[in-house]
C-alpha cells in the first residue's frame, strides 16, 4: 500500500483505517477503502483481498459498470457471454483532502476509466461517533457529480443480463465472519428473502475470526436502491445502485448518498437493531 492510512477514532479508540491510495493490480479495482474496521471491543468486522474475491476491499464505494468501465474489479459480466476478463478496469482515485480530525475525514475523488478519463467526480466524508459503550456509528456521505456535457450510467451484472439477483455495486461492505452470519430486516430473514429488498434497515450478525460476536446494522437506501446481500458464498452487504435497472447521473447533476453503519459488540435481535436505527432523528 502507498501512503499511511487515515486512522479514525472514537473517544481515543481506533475503530477504522481508511486506505486512500492502495497499490493494487488494476484488475482489483483500486479505490479508497476502510479496513480494518473494528468494534469498540476490538473485533475486526471487515475483510480485504480475500482469496474468494480478491477485489473485495473492506468497506468501499465501487460499481462494476460505469459507462462501460469496471470500477469494481474482477471479471466483467457481458450479456449473453458471462463473466469475462476484459481490459476495462478503471480506478477511483483520491485527489485532495478537504477535512481531517480524529473522528472525521473528507476528501475529493475522481472515478476514472481505463485511459484515465474522468467519468465522475466525488466529494466524500466519513464520520465516526459514539452511540453506546459497546456501539459506534459510521456515516458515509457521498456526492457523485457527472460531467456537464453528458449523463453517466451505472450498471451491474444484473442489469447486464446475469440472473440470480446479482445487482451488486454501490456502497459495499465485505464482512469478516467465522462461519455463515445471519441477516435480517424488520420483517424478513435470510439471504434469499432480504436480497433485493428495500427495507429501511438491514442487520448482519456474526463472529469475527477471533471469535468475538458482532452486529452490523446498515441504513441509507436511496429511492431506487436495493439491498444486495450474500451470506452463504461470502458475507457481504451492499447498498446497490443498480440492482435491477441502470441508474443515471444526469449531465452536470449529482447523486447524493448517506450510508450509516452501526458497529456493535455482541449479537442483537430485531428489537435491538431497530433501537439503534431509532437513535437518528
Amino acid at each position: 500500500m502507498s501512503g499511511e492510512p487515515v486512522r479514525l477514532t472514537v473517544d481515543a479508540t481506533e475503530v477504522a483505517r481508511y486506505v486512500l491510495d492502495p497499490a493494487l493490480d488494476p484488475r482489483h479495482g483500486p479505490r479508497p477503502y476502510l479496513h480494518p474496521v473494528r468494534t469498540l471491543g476490538g473485533t475486526v468486522v471487515t475483510d480485504a483481498l480475500p482469496a474468494d474475491h480478491v477485489w473485495h476491499l473492506g468497506a468501499s464505494l465501487a460499481v462494476q459498470d460505469v459507462d462501460g468501465s469496471n470500477l469494481w474489479g474482477g471479471r466483467t459480466y457481458v450479456r449473453d457471454v458471462g463473466y469475462t476478463w476484459r481490459d476495462d478496469h478503471g480506478v477511483i482515485a483520491h485527489t485532495g483532502e478537504v477535512e481531517r480530525s480524529p473522528g472525521r475525514y473528507a476528501h475529493d475523488l475522481q472515478w476514472r476509466d481505463q485511459a484515465g478519463g474522468v467519468l465522475l467526480t466525488e466529494r466524500r466524508a466519513l464520520t465516526v461517533s459514539t452511540v453506546a459503550p459497546d456501539t459506534w456509528r459510521l456515516d458515509v456521505d457521498s456526492a457523485l457529480t457527472a460531467p456537464v456535457d453528458r449523463e453517466v450510467h451505472l450498471g451491474s451484472p444484473a442489469t447486464n443480463g446475469r440472473p440470480g439477483g446479482a445487482g451488486y455495486g454501490g456502497f459495499f461492505w465485505r464482512a469478516s465472519a467465522d462461519g455463515e452470519p445471519a441477516v435480517f430486516t424488520a420483517d424478513a430473514a435470510g439471504e434469499e428473502t432480504v436480497n433485493g429488498s428495500a427495507a429501511p434497515w438491514l442487520a448482519l450478525t456474526g463472529a469475527g475470526s477471533g471469535g468475538g460476536a458482532y452486529t452490523l446494522v446498515f441504513a441509507g437506501l436511496g429511492p431506487d436502491d436495493r439491498w444486495f446481500v450474500r451470506t452463504g458464498m461470502y458475507p457481504g452487504v451492499c447498498v446497490a445502485f443498480a440492482f435491477d435497472r441502470p441508474a443515471v447521473v444526469p449531465a452536470g447533476g449529482r447523486r447524493h448518498g448517506r450510508y450509516r453503519v452501526w458497529v456493535a459488540d455482541g449479537t442483537l435481535d430485531r428489537e435491538g437493531a431497530a433501537a439503534l436505527v431509532a437513535t437518528v432523528p
